[in-house]
């Protein structure tokens, strides 16, 4: 069974930087890409970003452009999601998500996902 492990989440002002890490279980597991998605109170889930697994390629949605950024070690099976000049309209769950098929940016690309993070930012 594949289990992805967010953490890092937490409390953080307008302003200020978090770094969120997902480890994945099972290395074995074939996986295409890596996903970041968050979720706020009364909203869908929306894409945040993705690294394509072997080559190390993101790609981020528009909200974080700039702020955001992606990264992975193989050897550690671990994707980062570094967090720069948060703003309140961060505030959210973030999931990290792995897709065994391509690197999309809709929830329905991906195929296991993590329990979910709680980021929260203060003005």
């Amino acid at each position: 069974q594949v289990q992805l492990v967010e953490s890092g989440g937490g409390l953080v002002q307008a302003g200020g930087s978090l770094r969120l890490s997902c480890v994945t279980s099972e290395r074995s597991v074939r996986r295409d890409a890596m996903g970041w998605f968050r979720q706020a109170p009364g909203k869908g889930r929306e894409f945040v970003g993705a690294i394509y697994w072997s080559g190390g390629n993101t790609r981020y949605g528009d909200s974080v452009k700039g702020r955001f950024t992606i990264t992975r070690d193989i050897d550690k099976d671990t994707v980062w999601l570094q967090m720069n000049s948060l703003k309140r309209e961060d505030t959210a769950i973030y999931y990290c998500a792995l897709s065994t098929m391509n690197w999309g940016a809709t929830p329905y690309d991906y195929h296991y996902w993590g329990q979910g993070t709680q980021v929260t930012v203060t003005s």
